[in-house]
């Protein structure tokens, strides 16, 4: 096991006071980074090993000490080594959100109800120090199903008037996106620790947050694309939202233009994890997210999206959820 170990683990360890210290590699993710449980005597930490050139730790290492420092619950840094991309941070042990769920489903709406509540906190402080989310960053985002699924799928589509379809529709939002909320951006079931009690949250994952709407950890949440959420508890925990942060009458519209958006990314993610990175287990998420992105292209705010993907999507293809990609 010595050789799949980060290099310089042992020296990063000892600096840090974990001298000798058990390590357990532990499931990865959909990137680059590694995670590692740490132990020694009672004591228990995470190692996260972020690889240069393709991991850079620093934006999760600034998005986690903003967070910590504004009541919200970010694994504390107890080390850091940048330059080698070796983070230790706090262990906020195995009682996940997801796994929660799967046997104890009769507490969902407890558990989404805080989940909605650490958001609010969230949208109710200034933004972080971030990147404002942007047309162009919108735009790349969507991008990524002409550039993936519909290769994938042997179609021959007018990505040129898919840009400028989204450019139409994700404009009109970014009036209400100013001065923005920090966006988590990948905020749903397997990103969320429960910490002591149901309603607090420990977050995960979010070194790539921006500056931008409220509606799309919202949207993150509520049209998760590992876990199923019925529409019932989609519709109460938008409600809830609605309720608690005041939202304007606007919002609705928002959310389907985001949560077109974000299915649309998602499902090229999902076909470039296969293609590119040799990772085909995602490729069974793809019709959970294409219900969701169907869903999202039936209101009005999204005419301009829906009309391309009726001029250049199969019916057949859309009815079976995205089709089958041969692996």
């Amino acid at each position: 096991m010595t050789d799949l170990l980060p290099e310089g683990i042992d020296t990063f360890l000892a600096g840090a006071g974990w001298r000798d210290a058990e390590i357990e590699p532990l499931a990865g993710d959909a990137s680059f980074r590694r995670y590692f449980r740490i132990r020694s005597g009672d004591r228990s930490a995470m190692l996260m090993d972020a690889p240069p050139p393709h991991e850079d730790p620093a934006p999760y290492l600034r998005a986690a000490k903003w967070l910590d420092a504004n009541g919200l619950r970010a694994p504390l840094i107890l080390a850091e080594d940048p330059g080698r991309g070796l983070v230790l941070i706090e262990d906020f042990g195995e009682v996940r959100m997801r796994e929660y769920l799967d046997e104890w489903p009769q507490d969902e709406a407890e558990i989404y109800r805080g989940a909605i509540d650490a958001l609010v906190a969230l949208h109710r402080l200034p933004p972080g120090p971030f990147t404002n989310y942007g047309v162009s960053e919108y735009l790349r985002e969507a991008r990524l199903f002409t550039e993936w699924f519909c290769p994938a799928q042997g179609l021959c589509v007018d990505a040129a008037a898919y840009d400028a379809a989204w450019e139409n529709v994700v404009s009109q939002l970014l009036p209400r996106q100013r001065p923005g909320v920090t966006v988590l951006r990948d905020y749903h079931a397997e990103n969320i620790m429960l910490l002591g009690s149901l309603q607090k949250q420990g977050l995960l994952d979010f070194q790539d947050a921006l500056v931008g709407h409220p509606a799309y950890d919202v949207v993150s949440l509520l049209q998760d694309a590992r876990r199923d959420v019925s529409t019932a508890l989609e519709t109460e925990m938008f409600d809830y939202y609605v309720s608690k942060s005041g939202a304007g009458a606007e919002f609705l519209g928002d959310y389907a233009r985001l949560g077109a958006q974000r299915n649309a990314k998602i499902v090229g993610i999902f076909v470039r994890l296969w293609k590119r990175d040799g990772k085909p287990r995602y490729l069974d998420y793809i019709p959970r997210v294409w219900a969701a992105l169907e869903r999202d292209l039936t209101h009005p705010a999204l005419e301009p999206v829906s009309l391309w993907f009726d001029k250049n999507i199969p019916a057949e293809l859309r009815k079976t959820g995205g089709g089958v990609i041969a692996v």
